[in-house]
């Protein structure tokens, strides 16, 4: 039988960048939007926060953007700061890009695994699926569903007791399944 686990987000992740105040290098997304009108012209930049020191920063999102040019819905969204469109364009890997930023996945994921334990059972096959492209280790994945140290489940990989389609070793942000022979 196939176990379904998902990885959702739990709250936006930290942006990782260089704070020109303070040697902080995280900061902090609240859902707050700067838009700057130039005629016809829109500028738009995400603000984010410094945690160390409480200094904004700026990431642009549209720069020099036709107003036509922008759909009425998305233009409603950053003018009411809306969340749930800092999370999508936290998504977007043109932006990071942009930016030339990363982002801290550490405490902003959770697994659901639907509540099973797996200790007793001698083969598992299990379908990953990630509600938002988050970077996570499959091995911690892995460890954290079944219940087992990591060394335990990397022991697993490197006796073929874990197998997949995928590799194990690095991080994932894609759909992928895995089955567990013990």
């Amino acid at each position: 039988m196939l176990e379904n686990w998902v990885v959702t987000p739990t709250c936006l992740p930290v942006v990782l960048r260089r704070c020109h105040a303070c040697p902080s290098r995280r900061f902090r997304a609240d859902g707050k939007f700067r838009v700057n009108a130039h005629h016809k012209l829109l500028d738009v930049w995400m603000l984010v926060l410094c945690t160390g020191c409480g200094e904004t920063a700026k990431l642009t999102v549209l720069e020099r953007a036709n107003v036509r040019s922008i759909r009425p819905e998305l233009l409603d969204r950053l003018h009411h700061n809306d969340l749930g469109l800092t999370a999508e364009l936290l998504r977007d890997p043109a932006l990071l890009r942009r930016n030339r930023v990363a982002l801290d996945w550490d405490g902003a994921w959770r697994l659901d695994t639907g509540g099973a334990d797996y200790r007793d059972r001698e083969v598992i096959d299990v379908s990953v699926r990630f509600a938002a492209r988050i970077p996570v280790r499959p091995v911690r994945l892995i460890a954290e569903g079944c219940g087992l140290p990591r060394a335990e489940v990397e022991r697993l990989i490197t006796d073929g007791k874990i197998v997949a389609a995928v590799r194990l070793g690095g991080k994932l942000s894609g759909d992928f399944t895995f089955t567990l022979k013990r």
